[in-house]
């Protein structure tokens, strides 16, 4: 597993030598860019928006607009003290929290952390603490000249880093247009929501959700390899009728119940038994 990041994590005076290993493996299906006469890759140059000139590398500058069409250029130079400035700081958790205190909202990326060299007694007695305290740290990281914001957790016996929004990233949900006020509901309209509810409940288990879209275009490009021919079906027009509410959770309910064919058949069953038992 490619280490992207090395340092230190503290906690008090417990120092930890640690890297850290992306969670999480991209399964998007890259597609590139063909010229549709000559299927040729497209490429995309960077030009000048006032002289039209291509760029090379070397003349291309960083800078932040502070106002329509005004700049403040920071140099290469600025940038890379301000970073190393930075960097060279070690890691240290800076609170403890209950994880159930933290919204899904702020959470971003995940890496699993190993131990660095002779690292491994403290790494442990981090792990355990946190299992025994049921808490987890709040941390700083620059990962990527990015200063971040982090959890460091327990997850099936390793440690785990989740970087985490920082408050000002996450939107204000008073800002969110149409969002509808609480407004009166029927109770019979609330039972069934919650029968339907209770209905689908189950155990959470990862496997059983794939990406369809992506197995399903996986296939097409493999029969296109193949010289296969590839038919797309036609989806099925949508019905104009609209369905109430309380109609709508019914019918939910209606499709979880099990069929009158299998309930019979679970009777037909039962009197066997009790007439051979008999």
């Amino acid at each position: 597993m490619h280490t992207m990041w090395k340092g230190n994590i503290s906690f008090g005076l417990v120092s930890i030598p640690i890297k850290l290993h992306s969670a999480i493996e991209d399964k998007d299906i890259k597609l590139r860019t063909l010229h549709k006469a000559c299927h040729a890759p497209i490429k995309y140059e960077k030009k000048c928006s006032a002289c039209g000139n291509e760029v090379a590398p070397e003349e291309i500058v960083k800078a932040y607009e502070y106002a329509k069409g005004k700049y403040v250029v920071l140099d290469e130079e600025d940038l890379k003290n301000l970073h190393k400035e930075n960097e060279d700081k070690a890691v240290e958790i800076i609170d403890f929290v209950k994880m159930e205190e933290i919204d899904p909202i702020y959470f971003e990326k995940c890496y699993y952390m190993s131990s660095g060299e002779g690292g491994n007694k403290a790494y442990a007695l981090l792990r355990q603490a946190l299992l025994e305290t049921g808490k987890v740290g709040i941390a700083k990281i620059i990962i990527r000249s990015k200063e971040q914001l982090a959890i460091i957790r327990v997850y099936e016996n390793t440690l785990v880093m989740e970087t985490i929004h920082f408050p000002d990233e996450v939107r204000k949900v008073d800002d969110v247009p149409n969002v509808p006020e609480v407004n009166q509901i029927e109770k019979k309209e609330l039972e069934t929501a919650i029968l339907l509810i209770d209905q689908l409940t189950t155990e959470f288990t990862p496997e059983k959700y794939t990406d369809e879209y992506r197995t399903a275009l996986l296939e097409l490009i493999e029969a296109k390899k193949a010289g296969k021919e590839v038919v797309t079906g036609t989806d099925k027009p949508r019905e104009s009728n609209v369905m109430d509410l309380m109609a709508a959770l019914q019918a939910s309910i209606d499709n979880t119940k099990p069929s009158k064919k299998t309930e019979e058949k679970k009777k037909k069953t039962t009197r066997k038994k009790v007439v051979k038992e008999a």
